[in-house]
């Protein structure tokens, strides 16, 4: 099965993506991780990436599109993948349509996470992340968790673009931009309206619940 992940930045699709692959066997596509990939690897797509995320801007269709094409024509996975953070707004959408049905695919699943700014921001403000297993943690709400990591602290590190100038930024513009994907999806029977605002293990059991029914 293929399924997305909706939400505002911050809203915990990361973190759920990473248990739903791991509970179902699934490929996390994250178009997060394959812009940050791009610039740790400092191509030169990634430093116009690094450049555009800097400002609170979101990356361009033209390359966002280009980078999840190769890693889906070339993925063993693709008929059990989570789009996690794509697409974006409506142009990304019909993209994903024509690129999954090139391969006889579909979509079976859409979750949005519908979270207010206000967590949002107490959310992203505390993030740090291992630089080492990409696992996210909050400084303020994962103490225990942070302390029992494996990989130690000192790959803990807090992202750049999680300042609360950007946060608001990319918040609004997400909601400009994403509110028409949401139109766009929400009439489809397979789409699925999840509170974000709750617990992770609480979001994770309804997930977990739908794809099982």
């Amino acid at each position: 099965m293929n399924l997305i992940l909706l939400g505002p930045p911050g809203a915990g699709k990361g973190t759920q993506a990473k248990f739903i692959a791991k509970k179902f066997n699934l490929y996390q596509l994250s178009t997060g991780d394959l812009l940050r990939d791009e610039i740790k690897n400092k191509t030169e797509i990634g430093k116009k990436i690094d450049h555009i995320i800097a400002h609170g801007d979101f990356v361009v269709d033209e390359i966002v599109n280009q980078l999840l094409k190769t890693v889906i024509k070339n993925s063993s996975n693709r008929n059990n993948i989570i789009f996690d953070g794509y697409p974006r707004n409506i142009s990304q959408a019909e993209n994903l349509e024509i690129i999954l049905n090139e391969d006889n695919q579909s979509i079976n699943f859409i979750f949005f996470l519908k979270v207010t700014r206000e967590i949002i921001e107490k959310r992203i403000l505390g993030r740090i992340t291992c630089e080492k297993c990409n696992t996210t943690f909050n400084k303020y709400l994962d103490k225990d968790e942070i302390e029992k990591h494996e990989c130690g602290n000192n790959y803990l590190k807090k992202r750049e673009d999680d300042n609360e100038e950007v946060i608001i930024t990319r918040y609004e513009e997400y909601m400009k931009k994403t509110k028409p994907v949401l139109d766009f999806y929400s009439s489809r029977s397979y789409f699925h309206e999840i509170d974000g605002s709750q617990k992770i293990q609480a979001i994770t059991n309804k997930i977990e619940q739908i794809l099982t029914v």
